[in-house]
């Protein structure tokens, strides 16, 4: 299945999908409330339902996932700046990309070029929450990926199917 993984999430050009809504905040305001990954999540997953025949139940089941990835930037960002929330839709998939300035880049030893499957990629991301990750993906059926961006950037970024079939 890992294999199947990484050749869906090979590439990561948005141009393919049509961009459906963004959130940006201040990192400073977004960490002060555990509350509002919540919050985002909610909102986030009601968007990702649209469209669907029955969108409360593709909304609930990926919020979820879009929960534990909610959070995991909540877990890694401290530096000072911006986290942004996208989505994007496909024919087939529907693309959620969390892009912040993480912090202590040099603890992970990536060049800012590299690309890391599922999570190892930061210092706040431990052997519980790459499992936790792969598992997710795996029910989901989608993949999931973080990945540098620039020097000190880093975004977590999941395609999920957009057919309701889930197992």
């Amino acid at each position: 299945m890992e294999a199947v993984l990484e050749e869906q999430a090979s590439g990561f050009d948005d141009h393919p999908l049509a961009p459906m809504v963004s959130l940006e905040l201040n990192v400073a305001t977004f960490k002060s409330q555990w509350q509002f990954c919540d919050r985002i999540t909610e909102y986030l997953s009601d968007i990702l339902g649209q469209g669907h025949s029955d969108p409360a139940r593709y909304s609930n089941f990926l919020s979820v996932a879009a929960n534990e990835l909610v959070e995991l930037a909540f877990r890694s960002t401290g530096e000072p700046g911006r986290i942004s929330f996208s989505l994007y839709r496909g024919a087939t998939s529907n693309r959620l990309r969390i892009a912040f300035a993480r912090e202590d880049r040099e603890s992970t030893g990536m060049r800012p070029s590299e690309r890391q499957p599922l999570p190892g990629a930061g210092p706040d991301l431990k052997s519980d929450g790459t499992i936790l990750l792969k598992d997710l993906a795996t029910i989901c059926r989608a993949a999931i990926r973080i990945e540098q961006d620039g020097a000190r950037g880093m975004q977590i970024i999941a395609d999920f199917p957009s057919a309701e079939d889930f197992q």
